[in-house]
């Protein structure tokens, strides 16, 4: 058969994309889909789950039997932590880079140019980065740095964000998903929490009653009563069709609004917990954790139906400590992470301390535990290092440690290692339990906070007064000298941010 020069390049075209459909292929089975399930606002203690030593009545009132679920068939570890609000660990997870290095350390506002930091009378507000993070230099008052999804992306991941961003102020680069390499972006923008769970509210999109804070993307479900996590839950697998069915391997950031106020009960589960008799405000609260974990399950069925959950990895996690005051904005919520001490916004393990579970079939042996204590930085070079991605080139330096070598042995333990948290920032208008204004470090069982007001430090021995109870400071004048060092140097090394004393015009002292 004679073809003509036509026919001839369709033919080439034809074989060349056979060709490259086939190598891409056998590339995607070498290739693990990975998943971050990321739940804003959960605290340590808010699942049925237990991650302490003994289950506690707040263990006894939640109902969470996917992440049970998820325990049983990959690993749970215990000494978790992230930030204490929500965009510094956002930014620490997709940057791998500390809060006091990339200086992010408050929430940031949707609004350009919008400090977050509430007025104090001692301080003037530290010169942190209040924009946000941005995969493009030359913006202010930003971190540049490469995000690993665009890593994943130029690695031939199929790379989907789903839900909350809240990486940057609108009208900048890292607000939009898109520009951090996702190829998908549904209901990310640079709002922190929704107007509305309600889908016959629009999810806040009704005219005339529409914020910044509405959430975009979901008009589908607009007077349904499709609950937006089960919308989001419906929009991520609906997104997952197409790289299953070509064989290609995806990262899928699913990152919910929920357990974030506004405290609007997910109808599907409010009533069991009022028949339980707790008061209205925590069965919302409680109704909205098992809708999220509803969502859990949900995920897992869909891989297991479509026959890839044996090449996927789910990596569960939460951004900040579980809420235990009056919000910023106003109205009750609930009111205790025990035996943790505080709750979002504070550097005691009450607002740092997460539930995190890490499922990765062939690799993870099920139904285990790591007590190595681990931070949100470290998912980057996790989840690079989990699809293969070796000689990466970053803009910034990373301060995360794959967790890589935990999950092939969870009894791995390193005590000399360092974790550091720094919030220089008047979060909320008041002080409560070790809110606003101090930093903290911990290596090995001992935890370190400075208070930047009055320059005191407290000492606890976290193996054994997880409650943060007992201050050993002044029985241990060592060990706060070395751990103070620490925390200096590498504030020092990051250039981190200090409140300014209105008194002198000058930075707080190093610890």
């Amino acid at each position: 058969m004679k073809l003509t020069q036509p026919k001839l390049n369709r033919f080439l075209f034809n074989s060349l994309l056979v060709l490259i459909v086939t190598t891409s292929s056998i590339y995607a089975q070498k290739k693990p889909n990975i998943i971050v399930f990321l739940v804003d606002d959960m605290g340590w203690q808010d699942t049925s789950l237990p991650f302490w030593t003994q289950k506690t009545p707040l263990n006894a009132r939640y109902h969470t039997p996917n992440m049970e679920r998820l325990a049983k068939e990959g690993m749970k570890f215990t000494n978790a932590y992230a930030t204490p609000v929500c965009t510094p660990s956002r930014v620490s997870m997709i940057s791998g880079m500390n809060a006091a290095h990339h200086k992010v350390t408050n929430w940031t506002s949707p609004q350009l140019n919008v400090s977050s930091d509430n007025p104090d009378e001692q301080f003037s507000p530290a010169n942190w980065n209040y924009t946000g993070l941005s995969p493009k230099a030359g913006i202010p008052n930003t971190i540049h740095a490469t995000a690993y999804p665009q890593l994943l992306k130029d690695a031939g991941y199929f790379t989907i964000h789903v839900g909350k961003a809240h990486w940057a102020s609108v009208g900048t680069p890292g607000a939009s998903p898109y520009n951090l390499g996702f190829i998908v972006n549904i209901a990310g923008h640079a709002a922190g929490h929704p107007q509305s769970y309600f889908a016959a509210d629009y999810y806040g999109n009704k005219p005339g009653k529409n914020s910044m804070q509405s959430v975009p993307d979901l008009e589908e479900y607009y007077g349904s009563e499709t609950f937006l996590t089960e919308a989001l839950t419906q929009e991520a697998m609906k997104t997952m069709e197409g790289p299953i069915r070509n064989k290609q391997p995806f990262y899928l950031n699913l990152a919910h609004y929920a357990v974030h106020d506004p405290l609007q009960a997910d109808p599907r589960f409010y009533q069991k917990y009022i028949d339980k008799g707790l008061d209205p405000q925590e069965a919302k609260y409680a109704a909205l954790l098992e809708g999220m974990d509803k969502s859990l399950g949900d995920i897992m069925d869909y891989l297991k139906a479509k026959q890839v959950d044996k090449n996927t990895i789910i990596m569960f996690m939460s951004d900040n400590g579980g809420l235990s005051l009056t919000p910023p904005r106003g109205g009750a919520i609930h009111t205790q992470n025990l035996p943790l001490k505080a709750g979002k916004g504070s550097i005691n393990e009450g607002g740092i301390r997460e539930p995190m579970l890490v499922k990765w079939p062939g690799v993870v042996k099920a139904g285990t535990t790591a007590n190595q204590y681990v931070i949100i930085e470290d998912f980057f070079p996790t989840i690079l290092e989990m699809a293969g991605l070796k000689n990466y080139r970053t803009i910034q330096e990373l301060d995360g440690k794959s967790m890589v070598s935990i999950l092939n042995n969870p009894d791995e333990q390193d005590n000399e290692r360092v974790l550091i948290w720094h919030t220089p920032n008047k979060w909320i208008a008041k002080d409560g339990p070790g809110i606003n204004y101090k930093s903290a470090i911990r290596k090995g069982d001992w935890k370190m906070i400075y208070n930047m007001r009055d320059g005191s430090k407290q000492l606890y021995n976290l193996k054994s007064d997880i409650g943060e109870l007992e201050d050993l400071a002044l029985s241990n004048p060592e060990r706060i000298k070395e751990l103070s060092d620490l925390l200096a140097a590498k504030l020092r090394k990051w250039e981190a941010p200090m409140p300014m004393l209105k008194s002198t015009g000058k930075p707080v002292a190093m610890p």
